[in-house]
Parts: C-alpha cells; structure tokens; sequence
C-alpha cells in the first residue's frame, strides 16, 4: 500500500512539501521544524534547518520542567500568540473575594500529601521565572467616585487587586473595573451590563514577562502525569509568534438573527448558519475496502485449538512473563502450563460449583473476571479456563473500595448479565474489604457473588477421562468487554467466537506477526488494545508477553525501554502517556538499543493529540536505534475493535502522513488544510489503512447514516466479521450502533451487511489512510459547532505557567444549560499556587480557547490536587467529575463563571411599545370581551347589624361606654412565655387607666391637644392604655417598637429615627426602657441629649383629668402610623379618626366579632394591621384578644397554638416569621403536642397579617404539618394591606375559601397574566390574598399610564375605601408624591373617582364561586411590590421568584436575596454548609436562574446564615443588602463576579 508522506486530502498542504524539500536529510518529522529556527538570528538571515542546526535546535527545545498531557509544540506557540495578543489591554475580570478562612484551608498544609498512586515523581526543581504580578492600585476611593467614572465611560486604568480582598473598597473596585470595559455612547442610564457583546468582552492582562528569551534544561526533570488516556505534550514559547500578535484580531461572533417575540412567548434565540461558515464541497466518499484477509493453512480452527496446538506440542514454550515492581521476572508461564491449568479452571467451573444436579454454570453462562493489574498470568489462565468451558468471561476492574467512582456501574453491568460467580486470584481475594464474619460484602450496586479462586492449588484436577469440547469458531458469544459510556453507565460489549478469531487472524496479518515473536506489553490486559495483542492474537502465533504492569511503570517509567533491550522485543504496545513518561525520565542511558523494533503499537494513536509525543520520542531515540516507520499509531473501540492500524514497513524513505487541519472548519465538521499563519490548527497523523477484510466509510454523526462527503468528518463506521455484535441485554441501542446501513446521497444503502458504529470521528484520506480527529464521547456542540474535549484540553494544558495544572489532571465536559450545552472545565491545581495565579491562569485559559476556538467557556473550576474521582488506572473519572459538579459536590477552590460572554441564545430584550392610547385600550378590552379589572366588598351602607358602636365618632367614645354598659367585660389577656395569664384589662381598668395617663400628659408633660407622642412600649398592655391615655388627652400617638437590649447599636437609631420624623413632643416609656435609653451603650450608638422629653408610666398620678378631649372633627388626626419598607424607606401614614372608626366597623363586619367572640392574636402591634388588632379592635367590637407577643416564641415555640387550643379560639392572626417558626420549630413535635392534648379543629380563621405576595409553601407546609391536630386546611389564609391602606382584604368567616391560580411566570414578566395548568413548566402558583374588606373598591391601573386594565393584565392595584389614610407624615413635605400616592385619578374611564395608589403589582380575577351575597366571587392576587421588582432585559422580574429558584438550587442554600445594581444581577445565598461548599454553590445559582429565568447573573455572594436583613414582619430587605454590600459590609463566605 503506498504510503503518502504530504497526503492531500483535497491537497493537504503544499507548505508540507515545501518544509520537506527544505529538511534535505534527517527525514524527521516535519512538525518540529516549522518552528525549529534558531531564535537568535534576525529573521533575514535565518538559514533553513539543516541537521547540523537541529543538533542546536535539541539542547533549547523544551521550556522547564513541565508536566502536560497534550504535549505539542505548534499547540502551545499558538496559545502563547494567541494571549500575547491580549497583552495590551487591561486585566478587568475582577478577581473573586474570599473570606480569609477560605484562603488559608486551600493552602500548602491543608493538601494531603499525592497519594500512592501518583508513584514517586521527581518534583521540577526549576520553577519559572518570577512573574511581574499587576500592581494593585487600590486607594480608597469612594464608592460614587467610582461609580461615575464608570457610567460616564472613562475608561479607568486600574487592574483588579491583586490581594485577597477582605475590605476597603474591594467591590465597588472591581464592578468598575468591569464596567469601565463597557464604553458607552450617550447614555445616561447605567450600562446594561447584562449584554455584553464580544466587543467589549473582558480581557485580562498578562504580566509583562521576558517570555521569549527563557532557557531550560531538557526533559529530564519535567514531572510525570497522570491522565486518563491522557496524551501529554511540550511546549515553547517562540519568538516567531510575537510576530504575529499585530497581525491577528479577534474573531467577531456571527450577528443573531432579528426576530420577533410573540406577545407571551419569550422565544429563545435560535443559532442561525453563519452564511460564510464553511460547507463541505467534496464529492461523495466511496466505501473503503481493506486488504483480502489471507488464508494460512496452518491457522487454527479457533483460539481454543492454538491453545491445546501450543500447551502440547511446544509446552515449554514462553508465553507470559510477568514483573514485580523491581523490573525483575516474577513468573514465566509456559504454553504448557496455560494449557493444563486452563482445562483445570474449566473441569472446576463446571463440575464443582453448586452439585451434579444443579450446576451454578453452564456454558453460555457469563462469569465475571476480576484479577488485579500486576497479575496477568492467573487472568489470562482463567480467561481460557473459560474459553474452555464455554461459558462467556466478563474481565472487570478490581473493586477497590464499597463506593468505588465508576465501580457501581459495573455492578449494574454484572446484574444485567446476570453474573453470579466471580472468578479471582488469592491476593486479590485476601486483599477485598471483608465484613466482621470474613465475608465479602455486597458492593454497592452489585449483584450477590459467589467469590472462586482460580489458583491450581485450590482446584480439583479433571479426570483422567475429561477432556474440554474443542470446536471450530461459532456464533457463540466468547466474551464481554466492559465499556464506559460518556455518562458513567457500563455497557457489555458481547464478540462471539468467530469475530475472536477473525479479528486475532486480521491483526496477524496486519502487524506480520510470526511464531514466536517477543511482545512488550504495557496496556490494560483486560480490554481493548492490551486484550486483543497480549492475552489473545499473542497466543494464536504461540508469541512470547512481557507484561508490565502500571504500578512498576509509576515506579520506573523506563521500565518498559528497558524490557525491549533486553528480550530484544520485536513489538512493543504502549500508550503515548507510556512514551511520554519515558521522556521525562530519561537521562541518556548508554545501554538503551531499540533497533530490535519491528512495530510500536501506539494504542491511542487516534487521539490526534498523541503525534507530539510520537515525535518527541522519535526525536530522542532515533539516536538508539529507533526506526521512523516503527512507530504505527492504531485507532480502536470496544464495539468495533481494532478499526485501523499502520503496517510496519522496512522502507524507511515513506515519511507517514499527516494533515494540518483547521480547527475552525473541524467544528462545522469540514476538512480545511490550514495555512501557516493561522494559530489554531490541529494536527493529524494517520493510523494507517483499514483492516484486512474490512469495509470502512464515515456517516454524518447526527440523523440517518448518510454518507460523507470527501472533505468532511463523520463517525467511522465498520463492517467487518471481526467487530463485537450487541451490547448485552440491550436490543436498542445495539440496533443503533451495530447493525447500521450506510446510505448514499441518492438513498440506496452502501452495502447489504449492517456496519458498526465506531465512535471515533474522522475521515479516510488519499490513499485509504485512517485519520481520526476526535471520538464522539468527546465531542460537545456548542450552537451548533462541534468541539473536541481532547482539543479543549490540549489548550488549556498549553497555557503558561504549565506547571499550574497538577500532573496534566484536567477534566472537560458539557453540561446543558438553556437549551444548549455549556463547556465545563475543571483542573487540580498546584498545592503551592496563590490566589493571584490561579486567576491569572484561569484568565488565560478564557483568553486562549476563546482565541484558538472561538467559543466560549461556561465554567472553569479549580479544585485542590489529588481530589477528582479516579478510574483504576488513576486517569480522572470523568462522568463521576460531572455528577459531582452538577450536584453541587465537587467543592472547588477557584471558579469563574462565563454566562455574559457565552449564553447568546437568550430572547430579545423586550422593547416597549410605544404607548396606545387609552381610548383603543378601552375599545380593546371591549372588542376582546375582557372587562375591566375592578371589584368590591360589601357595601357599608347596605349592611344592618346592631352595632352599638356605629353611634359614635371616636374610639375613645367607644372606650367610655363600655367601660359604662360592661365595666367588668375583660378586653385583652396577656400572656407569658409560659402560656398563663401576665395581665389582663376590662373595659373600666383601661378606662382608668388612660385617664391617669391623660393627666400625666397634660401635666407633666405640659402637652397641648394635637402633640405628638412616641410610645416606646413592649408588646403588652401597657401599650394599649398608653394609646388611649393620648386620645383622652388629644395627643396625637405613634407606636415605635423598643430598642433591642442585646443590639442598641442596630436598633436604637431606628426609634430615633422615628422620633424625629415623626415630629414627637414627648416619649412615653417604661421604667426599664428608660434607663436603657439613658444607658452608656445608647450614648454610643445616638446623641442621648437630643431625646425630648421622656416620661415613665411605671408611676402615675392617682387623679382624673377634669374632662376627656372630644376631637372637633372626625377628620383630624387620630394616630400616626410609622413602618419601614421592605425597600428600606421609612414612611408614616396618617390615620383620621373617621378612617379609624370605618377601619374597625369593617373588621368587625368581616370577621363577625362580639363581646362573646376570642381571639388570640400573635402579631407585632407598632404598625399596620398588627397593631389596629392589638390595640384597637377590641374597644371597637368588645370581643376580648387574646394577646401573645411574638418575641415569647423564641423560647417556647409552640406558646401560640397551644394558646388557641386552650382557649378554644375560633380566630386568631399571626405573621409569617411566627408560622415559619412553627412549622421549623415543632415540626418533629406534633406527636408530643397532640399527647399534650393540643387540638385546632375549632380553627376557623388562621390569618397570616402580610404586606407582600402569600408565601403559599409555608403556609401549605403548615395546614400540612398541623393537620394531624386538627387544622382545617381551608382555615389557613392571608390579608393584605400596604401604608395607604392598612387592610384591603382579610379573609373573613363567611365567603368562599381562598383560591390559587397557576399564572404562566413568563407572560407576567411582560405583565400579562395566563393561567395554566398546575404542573407546567413554568407555572407560579399565587394564592388569593383574602376577600376584599366591606367598603373597599378596587381597580387594576396600568402605573405608566394610569389607564385600567383588563383581566388579564398585571397592574397596579388603587384602592378607594373609607379606611384609606389621608397622607403620608413626613418632614420632608414631597406634596406631589402625596397627591399621586393618596389622590389619584384615572386617564380615563371613571376620572372622578380618588383612588391611593398601593405601589404593589396585582391582578383580579372573577371565579365560579359565590360571594355570601350571591354575587360572582372576584379574588384579588398580590404579585408583588413595585419598588421590588426589576427591569432587566426589558422585562419586569419580581426577586421572590427568582429567590424560589435558587434556593431549589442546593441543599445548602437556606434563605436567599436578590437585587440589580447598575442592570447587574447579583445573587446573595446563606449558606447552611461548610465553607468549602461555598464555591459549588456559584455555577448552580446561575444555572438555575438562567434555565429558569433567562437571566444572567452578574454576582454570586456566599454569605453566612443569618447575614439577609429581615423586617418584623419576616420580610427580607433587600435595599439594605444591597447597601451593605456595596459598602463591604457583610464579611462574604466568597464573592464570584460572573463574566
């Protein structure tokens, strides 16, 4: 067969034969010389490498002491061109922060020590050149100095700091940074940094360091690797490329198509073709046809009679020896004896297992082989026992441990193949873990197995009489060869015995092996490429194996170079890792002579990655005698077996062939030579021709197996009679792979005979030689290009410094995020590697593979060395990584996030349309028969009950008359933490009460009627009777929640606060809280001179004021009521006495109070509804409360529902803090309760008091846990009020139970509502917020334009009521804020009407069910605040949904707060875990968010439980986060800033 030294596929490269003109002698390869110039010379005067140059050229070839598993140097030049292009600019990916903790357990003393696997490697002792890190220019500029330089655009010139941030203005400094890389034209508004094109993507700096001029010693003590089938590589860094930096411009990614979005479907962005993407041109491929497989009369009739041939006429014959880990011979076994202890195996398999009746095997039975890697001989005697007895051998790794990485799929395997017995040698059944009693014990996973030893010793011998059944091959099945597939699942790949013996037959006359042969043999004896040359075809041609096992080649990497001298092997079958490793510790050994070669069987010569070391080997041992045309790279896979294999040749003058293919038309899967100048190439030596009696042809990768074209890659596919033929027990997938027809372009199948998939990607090139550039378990399409795992590998491995990555240990995988799939890196790092190299490094591997692929990487994870899961052979276990990565497990050290340079098929941001008129929104919603959203509850007027207390104005009338009619009528109960009775009022003793507080007012306090009072008081009674003592002495009160003794610092400048704004004459106290406010901790924490006034009610005066004030006026002000936002804003609403009286008749109505009804309240009574139940209903209606105050929960949680229980409460209100502490809190104890005889079925009512959106999981998680004692799951329920109306809906005694809707959360987010179906993707359940009050009218407004809106909109809800406050109380005076808060109108419609504005987003939907004066039930659903929400994209997002999702994300993640700073998202998560979980937690967040809500997240901040605000009311502050991050306040776990 010729063999093409410039194949041409399409005439690959004209430039190789030019180079190759140019190397007169010394046929190396011509890869080395392409960048072989001596660098010294000016370039004019450069002669062309001759060998008298490349003497030179070997003593400055490698740069230090190295360690990578892809070693080429052309690779490493390009990546090297390709970051020095980079230089320039500035470093603006912003280093993460990390508590200092973090820091330190990632250190030196924290790693343990490389385990025993890795062998004793010799550490470089050259390290590189002290790089120049970046100055850190970090002074502490304030925060809105940066800010606005980076919204105006000057570009900041200051590089990330450099140190480990634990202060200072570390946030604020790099979100400039970033932010300084967005240039932006004439806007005001913040940058939206959430688009970023690739423009403007972020670049990093690359220390200035002198890279060219470096010199380093040679191989000799780089240090070893350990990688998977790891091909390692060398690199430099040349002279030649610096050239080329000015030259090269980023790629520009191909523009997204326009598109357009439908109302409610947000459509993710399709990847269009690029037009100029490259097509594959070349004409149909034909099949490829090998040689005739020749007939040899002496060949045996199958493998079993070479067997008995050899172990009876040539007994003495070697056939296997095996080493210790010395190098010296531990054991010859001969012919004869594999034959005799064979028949032995197999008389003992058949006839001593179970009894003579029932036998455990029989043949056609599998049996699992499990023999350690050091022992070949008894596999290999156990393997033909088998064979012998006709039952199917299953050779497995040893289980090295119960949870073993991939050992549990291999139990799966066993059990599918319904294994029972293990066959196994004597050490290695001494060395199983053993349970107590000496048993084996079941593997995870496993089947049950009945353990046999195979050793002589301990079988019977057969008798004399028994003689195995030789026959001629057959279709029987002969073994099964395990294989791992992409996700970490086992498959059994069965080869009958007529595949095994053609394919034993093919490979001897591939490779020309004679009888007697001497083969060195460093693979894996169990499968693959080591089974195929060393246990089997080795016997055919009574060959003789050296076996070297891998725990003597991790001691001795020469080992194997040294076996070949001296048995004077003709054939050797190594891995490049094998060849590589021999490099790294060579030192000029005199006695080394390889000329003894016949064949170097490169097992993973596929993996186009191998050819450095190839050429590297060749480079050094051509001086020892080593021919070039030895070296013969094979391509295989377990289902198609050896699919190709270079011929040994004696013509040395047939250079192989080689292609430079370019990697970026391999990623549209066409074959382009590449020119010269271009950096990202990929390199491919051919594995020689397709195998004797074969068919090969290559079949487009996805869809029907259609043939390829000339120029384009394809799966390789077989068809041959020596392939396997199923994968055991699984009748589907075999079909998908093993019996597949090949069609051509006009549909008719190239062939009658099904072919086999092979798994391995490439193209069959002039002269039917085998190319392979990639496999498919490798390959990750990312939008619709194809990208090679290996590739991605090879760069990143060729990033400097390169002794960064740990021994070559670096995993590359895909993960689907988004409808697309994500490229995952994660590497081990050095032990001694800082912070600051670890980013850098991660930085130029972004750099690197976004320049030489042009793609993007997702997430680059560094975890500590030594920690990824193995395989038994100690590459890195891949699936297993994956598994870890994604269930948030793998615990990283560094990670970087990618989302804004690499998710680009999110849906266009959404532009608003131009505003319709209101009239045509009008005619719309007639047209499309939606009615206006608008609903009532009953009307006040129309309503007759007897209720006495209509007849006054005022509530301290009220308080007068029943203290009069029912004086010794109790009003409230208090109680203590012990659930019994601290103080109770009637009506008379808080009449008189009020009075002594009235006279202390007017003289002590010398207050005239309308000053303002601050009541500073615990939840209690006393200040309820502080409240009316004001309104006896026409004072104006305001409840302010006290100080927190244990935490003044925080809270006493809040009550200050209030104080202040609030306008207070006077402060109204206990006596304790008196004292604390004069305390030495509260003059730390205010100005204590500046308190007015303040008196102690611990001491009244005993007197009656001459007269109870009167109010002129219903109008004026009865109470003030001050509350903090969730957003963080103070705000005090005026409370009238008319809206006051109004606001309890409507209570009273709802939920049917009378003086005989109780009701046990659990609420924090300063603000809202909370305190209109504590304080003022029951004057109002007379029925007595119950009173419990939340903060005794702490100590005894289940105070408040025993509470209810025991008095037999029919309804009751509390917060969501305090039925979140319930369901936490007694969630183990509803046993014990119900002993104790707790029982809530009288519970008519429970409802919880809010000012946002039900939080319908806890409350369903209550009803659930509850409903064992009795709990009416319909009883639980939700008001809604908000600071212009304390109280809009409560759901009251009557009226239908509250409903959920399911609402499509992408149509809300353009502000439209659909309901779904429970269970859709994408839906949000939201509960009903209670019925709407007596007297209260509600519309849904848009808040742009003030127009109503449909039923299917999401607005604004306005709300017009006799309970509305009149204003809000501010020192400030914002008129126009008042009028547009409290005294809106409608654009159209009903302009008359005066609605308050509520600031939060709702909608009204109208359901079957009735109300209880027959109408048509209208439900109104809260979805959230206004101030909360955010813009991004365009589009309106509420953080609680957002907050859901991620706290889905991990288990970890216990409480979660979100907010947009400068259009960037940036995610808080509380972290219930230990610190080295912290780091998992970053890509799940933002995987969630972005599956779910098609957003990037620009920041991930770990923080520890406890650090997110939360107001009385169990609301999160979100605003106050924000500010404490920004200000560097919250002492983060770990800051990851998403790029």
């Amino acid at each position: 067969m010729l063999h093409s030294g410039n194949i041409g596929v399409c005439d690959i490269r004209e430039a190789a034969v030019r180079e190759r003109a140019a190397s007169t002698a010394g046929n190396r390869p011509l890869f080395y010389f392409r960048f072989g110039v001596d660098q010294a010379l000016p370039p004019e005067r450069r002669a062309p490498v001759t060998p008298s140059s490349s003497s030179r050229y070997h003593r400055r070839r490698s740069s230090g002491s190295r360690d990578e598993r892809y070693r080429s140097d052309v690779h490493t030049e390009a990546v090297q061109a390709a970051l020095a292009k980079h230089k320039e600019r500035k470093m603006a990916v912003p280093m993460p922060s990390k508590r200092r903790s973090l820091v330190v357990q990632t250190s030196m003393d924290a790693y343990t020590p490389p385990d025993t696997s890795s062998g004793s490697e010799d550490e470089g002792s050259v390290q590189g050149d002290s790089q120049g890190t970046p100055t850190s220019s970090q002074g502490s500029i304030n925060m809105e100095h940066w800010i606005s330089q980076a919204i105006h655009g000057s570009t900041t010139s200051t590089t990330s700091s450099s140190s480990t941030q634990s202060g200072g203005s570390g946030a604020a400094h790099r979100l400039a940074d970033v932010m300084a890389q967005t240039h932006i034209e004439n806007h005001s508004a913040p940058p939206d940094v959430t688009t970023y094109t690739s423009e403007h993507s972020i670049q990093v700096e690359r220390p200035q360091g002198s890279t060219t001029s470096r010199t380093a010693p040679k191989y000799g003590n780089a240090e070893l690797m350990e990688t998977g089938d790891g091909v390692p590589v060398s690199s430099r860094v040349s002279a030649k490329i610096q050239q080329l930096v000015n030259t090269l411009k980023r790629p520009k990614r191909p523009p997204l198509r326009e598109f357009f979005v439908d109302d409610f479907e947000e459509l993710l962005e399709v990847q269009q073709p690029d037009p100029n993407q490259p097509k594959p041109e070349g004409a149909q491929m034909l099949a490829m046809r090998g040689e005739q497989l020749g007939v040899v009369t002496n060949w045996p009739p199958s493998l079993e009679a070479a067997l008995q041939r050899w172990g009876t006429i040539s007994p003495k014959a070697p056939c296997l020896t095996t080493m210790d880990t010395n190098g010296k011979p531990l054991y010859i076994l001969t012919y004869g004896k594999l034959w005799t202890r064979s028949m032995k195996v197999a008389y003992n398999i058949l006839h001593k297992l179970g009894t003579k009746q029932e036998p455990m095997v029989r043949p056609g039975d599998r049996v699992a082989l499990v023999f350690p890697n050091n022992d070949p001989a008894a596999s290999m005697v156990a393997f033909y026992g088998c064979l012998l007895a006709e039952v199917v051998p299953v050779p497995i790794e040893v289980p090295l441990t119960r949870k073993d990485a991939g050992s549990q799929q291999i139990g799966f395997l066993l059990g599918s193949c319904g294994v029972t017995v293990a066959l196994t040698s004597d050490a290695c059944h001494k060395g199983l873990p053993k349970s107590p009693t000496g048993e084996i014990p079941q593997f995870k996973g496993w089947p049950k197995l009945l353990w046999f030893v195979t050793e002589s010793k301990h079988l019977s011998k057969p008798p004399r009489d028994w003689f195995p059944h030789i026959k001629d091959a057959n279709n029987d099945t002969a073994y099964i060869e395990y294989k791992t597939c992409k996700d970490g699942s086992v498959l059994g790949v069965t080869v009958t015995r007529i595949a095994l013996l053609t394919h034993c037959q093919a490979l001897t006359q591939a490779c020309g092996y004679t009888e007697a042969e001497t083969i060195v043999n460093v693979l894996d004896f169990k499968k693959d490429v080591g089974l195929w040359h060393g246990i089997l075809t080795s016997v055919m041609n009574m060959m003789h194996v050296i076996s070297i096992p891998y725990s003597l080649m991790k001691v001795n990497p020469l080992s194997w170079i040294q076996k070949v001298c001296q048995y004077k092997a003709k054939v050797a079958c190594v891995k490049s890792r094998d060849m590589h490793w021999a490099l790294v510790a060579h030192r000029d050994q005199r006695d080394i002579n390889l000329s003894s070669l016949r064949m170097l069987i490169v097992a993973d010569g596929a993996n186009p990655w191998s050819i450095s070391s190839c050429d590297a080997f060749l480079n050094v041992f051509q001086s020892k005698g080593l021919r070039q045309e030895v070296i013969c790279p094979c391509a295989s896979s377990p289902e198609a077996l050896t699919v190709a294999i270079r011929r040994p040749t004696d013509d040395s003058n047939q250079p192989p062939g080689r292609g430079v293919l370019s990697m970026h038309g391999l990623t549209y899967g066409v074959i382009r030579v590449d020119s010269e100048e271009k950096l990202s190439v990929l390199t491919v030596q051919d594995v020689g021709l397709v195998m004797p009696g074969a068919i090969m042809c290559s079949v487009k990768p996805d869809g029907i197996p259609q043939l390829c074209r000339t120029d384009e890659i394809g799966e390789l596919c077989v068809c041959a009679i020596a392939t396997g033929t199923s994968y055991y027990g699984l009748s589907g997938m075999t079909k998908n792979t093993f019996e597949v027809f090949p069609v051509m372009s006009s549909g008719a199948p190239v062939s009658e005979y099904p072919f086999v998939r092979t798994g391995l990607l490439g193209f069959v090139g002039p002269g039917g030689l085998v190319f392979v550039v990639g496999k498919m378990d490798g390959l990750m399409v990312v939008s619709g290009r194809r990208h090679n795992a290996d590739d991605i590998v090879a760069t990143a491995l060729a990033v400097e410094p390169m002794k960064f990555v740990y021994r070559g240990r670096i995993a590359v995988f895909s993960v689907t995020v988004l409808h697309d799939e994500r490229i995952v890196i994660v590497a081990e790092q050095r032990p001694d590697s800082t912070e600051e190299d670890s980013f850098q490094w991660m930085s130029r591997v972004l750099q690197a593979i976004d320049s030489i692929h042009q793609v993007g990487v997702y997430c680059l994870a560094l975890v500590p060395a030594n920690t990824l899961p193995k395989t038994p052979l100690g590459g890195i276990h891949l699936s297993e990584t994956k598994q870890l990565f994604l269930e948030g497990s793998l615990h990283p050290c560094n990670v970087l996030m990618c989302p804004h340079t690499c998710v680009t098929n999110l849906p266009k941001p959404r532009q608003k349309q131009p505003e319709i008129g209101p009239a045509s929104v009008m005619v719309g919603n007639l047209v499309s028969g939606k009615r206006i959203a608008q609903a009532s509850g009953r009307d006040l007027g129309q309503i007759e009950d007897n209720d006495q207390a209509r007849k006054f104005l005022f509530l301290s009338e009220v308080l007068q008359w029943r203290a009069q009619t029912t004086p010794d009528h109790v009003l409230y109960t208090l109680l203590n933490c012990r659930g019994t009775i601290a103080n109770s009022l009637t009506c008379v003793q808080l009449h008189k009460r009020a009075e002594k507080i009235a006279v202390m007012l007017m003289e002590r306090g010398r207050l005239q009627d309308g000053d303002h009072v601050a009541l500073v008081y615990p939840p209690g009674i006393d200040l309820i009777a502080a409240f009316y003592g004001c309104l006896y002495a026409g004072c104006v009160p305001i409840t302010v929640r006290p100080p927190h003794p244990q935490n003044i610092a925080t809270t006493l400048p809040t009550v200050k606060m209030i104080v202040e704004v609030s306008r207070s004459a006077c402060l109204m106290t206990t006596q304790l809280i008196c004292k604390l406010l004069r305390s030495r901790e509260a003059a730390a924490a205010v100005d204590v001179r500046a308190w007015p006034p303040i008196l102690d009610t611990d001491d009244l005066p005993k007197k009656r004021p001459a007269q109870i004030y009167k109010p002129s006026n219903p109008d004026t002000l009865a109470y003030l009521d001050f509350s903090v936002s969730t957003t963080g804003m103070l705000a005090g609403v005026k409370m009238s006495h008319a809206a006051t009286s109004a606001f309890c008749r409507s209570i009273k109505l709802q939920c049917e109070l009378y003086p005989s009804r109780e009701v046990a309240i659990c609420l924090d009574p300063y603000c809202g509804l909370g305190f209109v139940l504590w304080c003022l209903c029951s004057v109002y209606s007379g029925h007595q409360s119950i009173l419990i105050p939340p903060s005794e929960l702490e100590t005894n949680p289940a105070l408040w529902l025993l509470a209810v229980s025991q008095y037999k409460v029919r309804d009751t209100f509390c917060s969501y803090s305090v039925m979140e502490l319930c369901t936490k809190g007694l969630g183990s104890q509803t046993e014990s309760l119900k002993a104790r005889g707790l029982d809530l079925s009288r519970v008519r009512t429970c409802v919880v008091v809010a000012e946002e959106r039900p939080r319908i999981a806890l409350t369903q998680s209550f009803s659930k846990l509850f409903k064992d004692l009795g709990l009416h799951p319909r009883a639980v329920s939700t008001s809604f009020g908000c600071r212009v109306n304390l109280a809009i809906c409560l759901q009251g005694t009557s009226g239908p139970d509250p409903t959920t809707v399911y609402v499509d959360m992408r149509a809300l987010r353009h502000d439209r509502v659909r309901l779904v179906e429970r269970g859709s993707p994408h839906s949000l359940p939201l509960m009903e917020s209670g019925k709407i009050l007596p007297g209260v009218r509600i519309i849904i407004a848009n808040p742009e334009t003030k127009g109503p809106l449909g039923d299917s909109h999401l607005g604004e809800i306005w709300v017009h009521s006799a309970h509305n406050a009149s204003g809000y109380f501010t020192i400030y005076g914002d008129e126009s804020l008042q009028s547009d808060h409290f005294n809106s109108r409608l654009s159209f419609g009903d302009t008359q009407t005066v609605w308050a504005r509520t600031g939060y987003l709702g909608f009204l939907r109208r359901t079957e069910l009735t109300d209880a004066n027959g109408e048509r039930h209208d439900a109104l659903y809260v979805v959230g605040a206004l101030d909360e929400a955010m813009e991004l994209r365009g589009m309106r997002y509420h953080p609680i949904d957002i907050e859901t999702s991620v706290i889905r994300a991990h288990k970890s993640v216990t409480e979660c707060a979100v907010f947009t700073w400068t259009n960037l998202l940036v995610v808080v998560v509380e972290l219930d875990g230990s610190e080295q979980e912290a780091l998992d937690l970053v890509p799940l967040v933002t995987n969630v968010v972005l599956e779910e809500h098609y957003l990037v997240v620009g920041v991930v901040v770990v923080v520890d439980i406890g650090v997110i605000p939360i107001n009385s009311r169990g609301e999160k502050q979100r605003m106050h986060l924000r500010d404490g991050f920004l200000a560097d306040q919250l002492d983060p776990i770990y800051v990851a800033y998403n790029m």
